[in-house]
């Protein structure tokens, strides 16, 4: 029987994933020698939509290219070592610490030849940066065919290329038009392709530039090649022994604990809200700072603030909120998740956001813990550590959690960017897991203020970066009927079913309220996360379902 195109993307998701594990616990091995033929093979079957044009035996995917080197260390490309670490003291040596622009994790470049980059965010970000890694080994390879002949003697577009970079490096004056075109032949990518994205690699704030980013990742190729200096990628002792056993999770909740302890929040109404760091505080303190008395006026003080107009209220804002029951816990511990404490006590006003106004008895009055995106199974290990008691001198103090809220970035099955998902369930990929939750928001609490709103399952994603559009298609086609994928949602819901229903450390009846707003639509070309960030366009669906989460937990 045939297999469908979509049963062949699973199963090499699959494969994916159990060779990651393999090689991640034996400890070592060399990205394009026999052990990671599995990764690159199952990878080009995939052919996953964030990497474009991975399968062409000689065109370069160049809008993928960038979209990953944003996410990894500036000069990784460089490196013939890469090894990935727990956090291991390297934070008190003299090494630079690099931390990519795209995906915030602390990198050390130790000499001419390694990285180090330490994994402190649980599985789902290991597996994330090898899946980026064997996608920039596919390219090296066919930056190296493009540059050599059959008998693996260099070509004249490779030798100027190595002029430019030289010249580069020095910093003197090149023809870059030239260079273009000497980049074009080693990329396969027409000459105007490649001068956009020389282009797009200079504005980038984190990336080499492109000419350097392909020359270095040719000449590891040909010099592995000619003189069998292998690739390698490997993983501390450290990091294999504290991977799953919630180390950084368990830091991160215990301190967020100890600071409500400290301020005698333990005993008062706890919301907990996962968003970004800036809307909530915007959203409660815009409306008691300025006296903005309706929605529309909150979204017009956050456009401005997120343009940089020079007459924003941003730092008003903060003022007044540092003035007004405000905490803010910038991450120590390694999660990269950062938290805001909200003591609603402390508010000089009344109303919360405008027409919701807090109970008149300051013991009644909740808390608001918000915390930052968290990324993929690390979820799971945040959430869980966060509902479980506080213990202090002997004594379990259980947290009193009336809500959690969960605002998230997700690619649509059908819609635009910038339109919002409200799911009816959470499906694990790869799994027979699923979370079916009764979900407080519904379609009509978004509908009528100009977006798309799309209700159904959503999917949990091993990787966002591993979807093609024969698996989602499948997703959305069939009895599966789901309307969009995050790598979250699942991971969260498992830690509040776990500790509602089964530890019974926090209320059984906590309210949930999951709603996302789309960052891409992977089904389109020219859509998906490689094409760019969602700018402006996600102003209004974050500042959006933030007003509904306020609105509904304090109604």
């Amino acid at each position: 029987m045939k297999r469908t195109r979509a049963q062949e993307s699973r199963a090499a998701i699959e494969r994916l994933y159990i060779t990651m594990r393999h090689l991640f616990m034996r400890g070592s091995y060399k990205p394009m020698g026999v052990s990671g033929e599995s990764l690159v093979s199952s990878l080009l079957v995939l052919s996953p939509e964030i990497y474009g044009l991975v399968v062409d035996e000689e065109k370069i995917e160049l809008d993928g290219l960038l979209y990953v080197m944003e996410r990894l260390p500036r000069g990784i490309e460089e490196c013939r070592y890469v090894r990935l670490i727990s956090r291991e003291g390297y934070e008190n040596s003299d090494f630079s610490t690099l931390v990519p622009a795209k995906r915030r994790r602390n990198c050390y470049r130790v000499d001419d030849d390694q990285m180090y980059v330490e994994m402190t965010r649980g599985k789902s970000d290991i597996y994330d940066i090898l899946t980026h890694l064997t996608f920039l080994y596919i390219e090296s390879e066919k930056i190296r065919a493009n540059s050599t002949d059959h008998k693996g003697r260099i070509n004249l577009n490779w030798e100027m290329l190595e002029k430019i970079v030289e010249k580069e490096r020095n910093g003197e004056e090149f023809d870059k038009e030239a260079a273009c075109s000497y980049l074009s032949h080693i990329t396969g990518r027409t000459f105007d392709e490649t001068h956009v994205a020389v282009g797009k690699f200079g504005q980038s704030s984190n990336s080499n530039s492109l000419f350097s980013i392909i020359y270095h990742l040719g000449k590891l190729s040909i010099d592995e090649f000619a003189s069998e200096k292998d690739r390698e990628i490997s993983f501390s002792a450290t990091l294999r022994e504290r991977v799953g056993h919630h180390v950084y999770g368990e830091l991160w909740a215990n301190r967020i604990k100890s600071v409500l302890d400290e301020h005698d929040l333990l005993d008062r109404p706890i919301h907990i809200i996962s968003a970004n760091l800036h809307s909530v505080l915007n959203t409660i303190y815009g409306h008691q700072a300025l006296g903005l008395t309706n929605y529309d006026e909150i979204e017009k003080v956050a456009m401005d603030i997120s343009v940089g107009d020079k007459k924003n209220k941003a730092k008003e804002i903060q003022a007044f909120a540092n003035r007004n029951g405000f905490i803010d816990l910038p991450d120590l511990s390694g999660t990269n998740i950062g938290v805001q404490i909200f003591d609603t006590a402390q508010m000089s006003k009344d109303t919360v956001v405008p027409g919701i106004k807090l109970p008149k008895d300051p013991k009644a009055r909740p808390v608001i813990v918000v915390m930052d995106y968290a990324f993929g199974e690390q979820a799971y290990e945040c959430f869980d550590e966060l509902l479980k008691p506080y213990e202090k001198e002997g004594k379990v103090v259980p947290l009193d959690v009336v809500s959690a809220s969960i605002m998230g970035k997700a690619g649509i099955l059908e819609g635009n960017k910038g339109d919002i998902m409200i799911p009816s369930s959470h499906v694990f990929e790869g799994t027979a897991d699923n979370y079916p939750l009764k979900n407080e928001f519904k379609r009509s609490d978004f509908e009528g203020y100009g977006l798309g709103v799309y209700d159904g399952p959503m999917i949990t994603v091993l990787g966002t970066s591993l979807q093609n559009k024969d698996v989602l298609r499948y997703f959305m086609e069939s009895s599966w009927k789901a309307c969009g994928l995050e790598m979250e949602g699942a991971h969260y819901q498992k830690a509040i079913q776990s500790a509602s229903k089964i530890r019974n450390s926090i209320r059984k009846n906590v309210k949930v309220l999951y709603a996302y707003y789309a960052s891409d639509n992977p089904l389109e070309t020219g859509s998906t996360l490689a094409s760019g960030a969602l700018g402006m366009e996600g102003v209004r669906p974050t500042y959006l379902i933030t007003y509904k989460i306020l609105e509904k937990i304090f109604s």
